[in-house]
């Protein structure tokens, strides 16, 4: 698949040589790299280097939190039951396992609740209220779903059941009669920040509810580990707050983890000697948490996360490392399957988007299949199955384009849908699979670009091998945590050269060590994971240039420079 290269405009020397003199003559690619980041004082880097608690915002800013804050202090002085409800991927479940475990520490007359992926779907259920309704709980405090929840509120309220809920996706035109809604994308609320996590607002929520309680603001700051798996997990923005919970989350995560995260990283095979990141938290937790309520139920991430004792969390931690491996199965033979069905679709060359349905698919593996689809066709895709009579489908977007207005259009033909520009989640009958097909590439046809169809690579700089050194390497990593809004930075070099030819690994990786041709005393080892298709190229004394990360590879408790290859054009 060709891919673009594009490379960022260089801010103004001026302005690198101020604030590199402002930071003791900090290196020019690095003070660049911060002015990109909205960095351009002395008080600014230290607030991005060394992120505070202290500076996030006050949680009352939020519409509707001082109702919150008093309805959950007028359940506590009444005795009421509390229903703590989350949605069942890594975001909801992490929300639950922080509002149920905090509150537990000062009421007693709790419960939680996730619903069931493919009896209930996405979200608050009847099932959900009729359970509450059964066990006698007055309040649910909804987290990571809800916002537009309007006929199954109108339901709890028939019932005398209140809600709070804490929700981050995207509202309606109308707000549920709750008590509360707390969710700073509502076009009322001035919250300053619009990017927390569903997780994330529960946290505000309990920020509040301790501040107006005058409680320890300790004790829920222990809580910022599950936050910062909820953030990096939902792949929403790591800048300023979320940067913040998820820098000190790491801390704890690293120095304490809870007995469900020491499972975790038994299971995932996390080496003892490599410091967990954000990394770590996308591909070997969030997997693991995700694939409880995708093949089972949510319940067992909560149970995990909660463990009190070690055995009980291996022993979860076991099951779900199961499930996780089950998933990876089904989602390898759906992936396939749905490749053969586009493949066979002699109109598909024509069509800017990947719409795909079987009635057979796993409801709750076809997020992961639209995700695979795109490394294949890279468009926006939508993957299609049957649950409990209708078609459910999950949708992902590509770079730059807003998947969720383009649904939207479309919305006299669904049921339901929510979710983000990125990502969404849909149902629809069964009959009007072709009707909504052949509209939601007309919509998007009319609005994409052909630029836009082809994958792209961001470049932050250009260097040359002898600029990369362990000093620079020592700053680099203090830009830590990386993520969407604060990503890891790639590199580009030219005049490049083979030292040998390259080896392929198992997978299709590729290994190589590399020079410039101006230096060839400076060399660096090189993986490519899945680049074994350049090996023939890669020949001593064919020059060309390579995008890459410069990352630290650790074997045998030493500590190397490696780069990381993004991908590769010949000269």
């Amino acid at each position: 698949m060709t891919i673009r290269w594009k490379i960022i405009e260089p801010e103004a020397s001026e302005k690198i040589k101020k604030l590199s003199l402002e930071l003791n003559n900090l290196n020019p690619f690095l003070t660049e790299l911060l002015i990109r980041r909205n960095i351009e004082t002395l008080e600014q880097a230290k607030s991005f280097f060394r992120p505070n608690l202290n500076e996030t915002h006050d949680p009352f800013l939020f519409k509707d939190m001082e109702k919150a804050v008093n309805r959950l202090n007028l359940a506590i002085q009444n005795r009421e039951k509390i229903l703590i409800y989350g949605d069942y991927d890594v975001d909801g479940t992490t929300s639950v396992a922080l509002v149920y475990s905090y509150l537990s520490q000062f009421y007693d007359n709790l419960g939680y609740y996730i619903p069931d992926r493919y009896a209930e779907g996405y979200g608050i259920s009847f099932k959900g209220i009729d359970y509450a309704e059964e066990n006698d709980f007055s309040l649910i405090i909804a987290l990571d779903c809800g916002v537009k929840a309007i006929d199954k509120i109108k339901y709890a309220n028939k019932k005398n059941i209140d809600f709070i809920i804490c929700d981050h996706h995207e509202p309606g035109e109308t707000i549920p009669d709750a008590v509360a809604v707390l969710d700073a994308k509502r076009k009322d609320c001035n919250y300053p920040f619009k990017e927390l996590s569903g997780c994330g607002v529960g946290y505000k929520f309990m920020q509040a509810w301790s501040s107006q309680n005058n409680h320890n603001p300790t004790v829920l700051s222990s809580y910022l580990d599950l936050l910062a798996i909820s953030i990096c997990a939902d792949i929403v923005p790591i800048i300023d707050e979320n940067r913040i919970f998820v820098y000190h989350g790491l801390k704890l995560l690293n120095s304490s983890p809870r007995k469900g995260i020491e499972a975790l990283i038994s299971t995932s095979g996390i080496k003892h000697q490599n410091i967990l990141s954000t990394h770590n938290i996308v591909f070997h937790f969030a997997p693991r948490i995700n694939a409880a309520g995708r093949l089972k139920s949510g319940n067992k991430a909560v149970e995990l996360l909660i463990s009190s004792t070690i055995e009980t969390a291996n022993d979860l931690g076991a099951q779900i490392n199961k499930l996780n491996s089950d998933r990876k199965t089904h989602d390898k033979n759906i992936t396939q399957e749905a490749l053969r069905k586009i493949e066979s679709d002699e109109n598909f060359s024509q069509r800017k988007t990947t719409v795909v349905y079987d009635e057979s698919w796993s409801k709750g593996i076809i997020g992961i299949v639209a995700s695979r689809l795109i490394e294949t066709h890279y468009r926006p895709t939508i993957v299609l199955t049957e649950s409990n009579g209708k078609a459910t489908g999950s949708a992902r977007s590509i770079d730059g384009f807003n998947l969720y207005s383009a649904i939207e259009s479309c919305s006299h033909l669904l049921e339901q849908f929510g979710g983000h520009a990125h990502a969404a989640g849909l149902t629809l009958k069964i009959e009007n699979i072709n009707s909504f097909s052949e509209l939601f590439d007309k919509v998007v046809s009319e609005s994409i670009s052909d630029e836009l169809l082809i994958p792209q690579i961001y470049i932050d700089q250009e260097i040359n091998l002898t600029d990369i050194n362990e000093k620079f390497m020592r700053i680099l990593n203090q830009f830590e945590p990386f993520g969407p809004g604060n990503m890891r930075p790639t590199f580009m070099s030219k005049n490049l050269l083979c030292k040998e030819n390259p080896l392929v690994l198992k997978e299709d990786h590729l290994k190589m060590i590399v020079f410039q041709e101006n230096n060839p005393d400076v060399e660096f080892s090189c993986i490519g994971f899945n680049m074994s298709v350049f090996a023939d190229q890669l020949t001593p004394g064919a020059p060309f240039s390579m995008a890459f990360k410069i990352e630290e590879n650790i074997w045998r408790n030493e500590t190397k420079l490696q780069l990381n290859i993004i991908d590769i054009k010949f000269d």
